[in-house]
């Protein structure tokens, strides 16, 4: 079986710890895995995606904790694999060989290690998650000072090809002013306004004290040759993996 392509994480966390995300970049000689989808709700045959994860986790050997995510701010405790997955939006553990996966396609994802390699983290944070505090709640979940932690910000929408209404720059300066520096008025009148999420997600880690921040160079957007972009390609588009695991 060939292998999949995999982007790892460029950082300092101890060499137990396993962080990466997925690419689309072809890379199979059967048409079935050709794009290397990981979700079931796009409209891609549920066959082809099984085959996808089960390769992936083959090719890690590592259970892959996947979740029902819903763009809140829930975080879950996880030991095992859950058939159907928890709804929730970021998820924590201290077993190794568990994956915490989150699934995205423009969304930033946001990987977590403590500084003795314990405990990991994943959290799916789109606007929504990021305003209603999944960050926070995952910082909290992991139970380690935030000065302890390291962060990945794994490949998500850049800000120039990342547009929102006055309804999302509005709601994130009413919970902080100085969010105004992650948006940029893109039309006359302030009605439309490019978004920074690494920025946004960078100001709400560093507030917590978490200062160990790695990552944040991709733009989902630009790369179409190997990450799926919800805003370049439309709903129908797959969805790749950015996760994290402690090996034995």
């Amino acid at each position: 079986m060939t292998t999949p392509d995999l982007i790892f994480a460029d950082w300092p966390a101890v060499a137990r710890v396993k962080a990466c995300c997925t690419l689309r970049k072809p890379n199979f000689n059967q048409p079935v895995w050709q794009e290397f989808n990981l979700a079931t709700h796009t409209g891609d045959n549920p066959e082809n995606v099984l085959a996808n994860r089960q390769c992936l986790q083959q090719h890690l050997k590592t259970d892959l904790c996947f979740l029902q995510q819903v763009h809140g701010n829930r975080c879950v405790t996880v030991n095992g694999v859950s058939n159907p997955p928890e709804s929730a939006d970021a998820c924590v553990t201290w077993k190794t060989r568990l994956a915490c996966v989150v699934l995205t396609a423009d969304c930033l994802p946001v990987l977590f290690s403590d500084l003795a390699g314990q405990v990991v983290a994943a959290a799916h944070a789109g606007w929504r998650g990021l305003l209603s505090g999944v960050l926070e709640n995952t910082v909290t979940q992991m139970q380690t000072p935030a000065h302890q932690l390291l962060v990945w910000l794994a490949p998500a929408i850049g800000k120039k090809n990342y547009q929102v209404g006055n309804d999302v720059h509005d709601a994130f300066l009413s919970h902080d002013p100085t969010a105004e520096e992650a948006f940029t008025n893109s039309q006359p009148h302030g009605q439309k306004w490019t978004c920074d999420l690494y920025l946004l997600a960078r100001q709400k880690l560093q507030k917590l004290g978490v200062n160990s921040i790695y990552g944040g160079e991709y733009c989902t957007y630009d790369y179409a040759d190997i990450f799926f972009s919800y805003r370049r390609d439309g709903p129908q588009t797959g969805r790749f993996a950015s996760l994290i695991w402690l090996q034995d």
